[in-house]
């Protein structure tokens, strides 16, 4: 593979990565069995489109973005912001203080390649710029919940069947190195 270019986003680039995430959460949630709940897609991609525009409009200090691109081609991106309202709420503002980091998305051409790695690392530099010892992140994606147990061992909090019968949410608080 060529090689990966890890960047900020520019206004140019927001069409593209709107419609990466579009591509990336119906993949998901094709993938995740749930691919029916198209009010549900179509809210998980708005809220990326707002923190993407909250990045773009403030310059990074409200949410702050990366991506990922291979030949000029944006395959990736990451970012973090303040934690959720789900997050503060079942942790009971525990992680109240915390970055999130989310929109860990990568073009399901490129998984497993990598990219979400580099991402992450490129990510924990820029938490560490602005001070940040530890953050936290969430999933109620069975298959991105297998990812970060490997990454970052079983979850802090374990909301019990949140999205329905067996569908958990599950919340993590991860120290920097």
């Amino acid at each position: 593979m060529k090689s990966t270019v890890i960047r900020r986003p520019r206004k140019k680039d927001i069409i593209k990565i709107q419609e990466l995430f579009r591509l990336v959460v119906t993949d998901t949630f094709q993938k995740e069995g749930i691919a029916e709940l198209l009010d549900d897609i179509e809210e998980e991609i708005q809220t990326k489109i707002t923190y993407l525009n909250q990045d773009i409009g403030t310059g990074g200090t409200d949410r702050y973005f990366l991506i990922a691109e291979v030949d000029e081609k944006i395959i990736g991106t990451i970012e973090f912001g303040p934690a959720s309202d789900l997050i503060k709420k079942w942790t009971n503002d525990a992680f109240r203080s915390l970055y999130e980091v989310g929109t860990v998305f990568v073009h399901p051409s490129y998984q497993s390649k990598g990219i979400g790695n580099q991402l992450l690392n490129e990510i924990y530099v820029a938490l560490q710029n602005r001070g940040a010892q530890e953050f936290c992140l969430d999933s109620g994606y069975k298959r991105s919940q297998t990812i970060w147990r490997k990454k970052f061992g079983e979850p802090d909090y374990v909301i019990t069947d949140l999205w329905g019968d067996g569908a958990h949410h599950m919340i993590w608080r991860v120290t920097l190195l």
